[in-house]
């Protein structure tokens, strides 16, 4: 396939052309693509895939494409989750796969610091926020367990080449406002169904200037915009963190290629990251944003730093920033899962890990927790403010909880001040 001579195109449409062996596509086709990664965990995966499996007797395409991760029912707490992650194991060794990450973090931020993901790929995963692959300028999404049990036996899926809106973010992002503010305010804007069926693409200064875990927060949560991809196109960041992660030099090659031309049919929205406050989403939905302003005074009882959106490398120190040489206010408990046990290790290193520690946090495992409404979670009649991506009624537990989604910088300052709080007070 020649990308120069190719009409414009979108990134998406390029990594969908590359996915069905196409030189081109157009928005509206419906084309067959090749996968290149199929990712799922312990509550999507086996205890789904393998009875299906054995009723049509049918074999997986190619185990080195496939990819699980056990990060939603661990640690085991009950009869039920040990079922369903034994299943996971025993089917894990039955199979011989030789891509299985154990409590090692969240499936999201796991399988990139792996190299699983690369710019070009086309990846589906059983989770539906699968679209963090997009940061590295592949195109993955989320499936349900049937598309999955039709990717694990072809390796091949079927899709309706979307249209892209690129949300184009000029100016730089104020010290204490995230890439997590960004998304608040985009769904915040637009709506949960703002981008439904198609392909959202962040660019602009103020996301090339973002590294690549704040980019994951980008592609991840574009799912609260009902988009299928989330799509950041590759660069030098890229390469470099993918290089730190292990994948090979010649596997990073020929990055310019995975890019929107100038002239590509899109809808662009533009905005100013130097003028972007803090936000907060208030109960139960992400469309729910607003600045932290209106939100200002709120009283909390629970501050959750944890999730893939929430609890990275870089989510843990933004959070350490406002808390170090501080306590949390009384009555209030903060709540910390990192994201993965490589992360909660550089954290640990750096210090950071203490900071929080000494603030008054309570560290909890590095798995999907109280985000999923599994461990830990919040109790009735809580008000609590989170790092995570969505805050439906319930999800983080009892359905009477008032559950707020902000930034860790935001979540760390409120826990410090017992009320939701302009994390910029704090850091002046």
């Amino acid at each position: 396939m020649s990308l120069a001579s190719s009409p414009p195109s979108t990134l998406a449409q390029k990594l969908v052309a590359r996915a069905s062996g196409r030189d081109s596509v157009t928005p509206g086709e419906i084309v067959n693509c090749r996968v290149d990664l199929a990712m799922f965990h312990d509550s999507s995966g086996p205890r789904r895939l393998k009875p299906m499996l054995e009723e049509l007797g049918a074999q997986i395409w190619d185990k080195r494409r496939v990819v699980l991760v056990m990060d939603h029912y661990l640690p085991e707490r009950d009869d039920e989750s040990r079922r369903i992650v034994r299943i996971a194991r025993d089917w894990a060794r039955e199979q011989d796969l030789p891509h299985v990450y154990d409590g090692l973090g969240i499936c999201h931020v796991v399988v990139p610091q792996h190299g699983h993901i690369r710019p070009g790929m086309f990846c589906v995963g059983g989770d539906s926020h699968s679209p963090t692959g997009g940061a590295f300028g592949a195109y993955m999404f989320g499936i349900g367990s049937t598309e999955m049990l039709g990717v694990v036996v072809t390796g091949e899926i079927w899709l309706r080449v979307p249209h892209t809106l690129q949300m184009h973010w000029n100016g730089q992002l104020a010290a204490g406002v995230t890439a997590k503010d960004m998304m608040l305010h985009m769904i915040g804007r637009f709506g949960m169904n703002g981008g439904q069926y198609q392909a959202v693409e962040f660019a602009g200064p103020a996301v090339q200037a973002l590294g690549m875990q704040e980019r994951m927060t980008l592609s991840n949560m574009s799912a609260e915009l009902g988009a299928q991809a989330g799509l950041i196109a590759p660069d030098a960041t890229t390469s470099d963190w993918l290089r730190a992660a292990g994948v090979p030099d010649a596997d990073l090659q020929g990055l310019d290629a995975w890019r929107t031309d100038e002239g590509a049919d899109l809808t662009r929205h533009t905005f100013d990251a130097t003028t972007l406050t803090p936000q907060v989403a208030a109960p139960h939905s992400p469309a729910n944003a607003a600045p932290v302003a209106q939100h200002a005074g709120q009283g909390i009882d629970v501050a959750y730093i944890g999730a893939c959106t929430g609890a990275k490398l870089d989510d843990l120190r933004a959070a350490a920033t406002v808390l170090r040489g501080k306590q949390v206010a009384p009555g209030v408990r903060l709540m910390v899962a990192p994201a993965s046990q490589r992360d909660q290790a550089a954290a640990q290193a750096e210090g950071v890990l203490q900071v929080l520690q000494d603030a008054g946090a309570e560290l909890f495992p590095t798995t999907c927790g109280a985000c999923a409404g599994y461990g830990d979670t919040v109790g009735d009649a809580t008000n609590v403010i989170s790092s995570t991506a969505r805050n439906f009624k319930g999800r983080m537990g009892s359905p009477t909880a008032q559950v707020y989604l902000a930034s860790p910088y935001t979540v760390a300052a409120s826990a410090l001040r017992g009320c939701i709080t302009d994390p910029r007070e704090v850091l002046a």
